[in-house]
């Protein structure tokens, strides 16, 4: 797990029960940067500190002992109480706070519970802290995305590329006349949503590395994955190439206009034939 940045300080993250803990050991070095443990254990004897983690355990842990818990409230505000995060799991049963020992070890606590906790050590930290974090979380979602994009564009390249196989290349073909044919296909596409062959692409972009779908834009990749993956299902219903183009070309422009709101494709029928880019 990656670590956040709050106020130049580093908070360490760990991944338990499917949830991110968040080190209150970090955290508490905001405040006593040599004697962390004894913050946490400050703010554990605390009475409103105690009846938070109560609550949050009895709305989150089926297992919590709450005859201990109430033992606790009783004791919390006396001069000799002391509470350690491992007495409160042990008689307790909790699941909102983990100790780890070894070589990242400490305590760590629920992404509610770590709150709280910045909460204690400074009201500022605590918003520090929530930015952070979201930001994090916001950064995961993009790359979830991203792969979720990217499996799909491979699956709807397979479809296409196996429905080509099926019903356009004939048994006698030579490797070379069957590459032919993959790359009218792809063209048909490229055609379809770009407006241009790609050897047209690179005659216009001589100095471009790679070819013109590495240099499209993430909605246009996201459309020719839908484009591949139609064009699978009309080569198998027999479709002719000619009616193909023109209906991918149609759906192109339909997809793009609710992705980017009509950036980026061209009407065949606006272009005219000799028009192309």
């Amino acid at each position: 797990m990656p670590t956040l940045e709050v106020k130049e300080s580093k908070i360490s993250l760990i991944l338990h029960e499917h949830e991110e803990y968040i080190s209150l050991t970090d955290i508490s070095k905001h405040k006593e940067p040599k004697r962390s443990d004894h913050v946490v254990q400050n703010w554990m004897r605390n009475r409103n500190t105690i009846e938070f983690l109560g609550v949050w355990e009895t709305l989150n842990n089926e297992n919590f002992n709450p005859l201990e818990f109430e033992g606790f409230m009783v004791q919390a505000g006396s001069n000799s109480f002391v509470l350690t995060p491992k007495k409160w799991i042990d008689a307790t049963n909790a699941i909102g706070i983990i100790s780890k020992a070894g070589r990242y070890g400490g305590t760590y606590a629920h992404k509610d519970i770590a709150f709280e906790f910045a909460s204690w050590i400074s009201v500022e930290f605590k918003l520090y802290l929530i930015k952070e974090f979201q930001r994090l979380k916001d950064e995961e979602r993009a790359r979830l995305g991203w792969d979720i994009r990217r499996n799909l564009a491979k699956i709807n390249y397979r479809l296409h590329t196996d429905a080509i196989s099926r019903n356009l290349i004939p048994n006698e073909l030579t490797p070379s006349q069957i590459n032919t044919i993959y790359a009218t296909e792809a063209d048909l596409l490229n055609i379809a949503l770009f407006g241009i062959t790609a050897s047209q692409w690179r005659k216009q972009n001589p100095n471009l590395k790679g070819n013109m779908r590495d240099h499209a834009e993430i909605s246009q990749l996201v459309c020719l994955s839908n484009l591949e993956n139609l064009n699978a299902v009309m080569i198998s219903e027999g479709m002719e190439q000619k009616d193909r183009l023109i209906k991918l070309n149609k759906i192109a422009i339909h997809q793009m206009e609710l992705l980017v709101q009509d950036r980026g494709v061209q009407r065949l029928e606006d272009q005219g034939p000799g028009k192309t880019n």
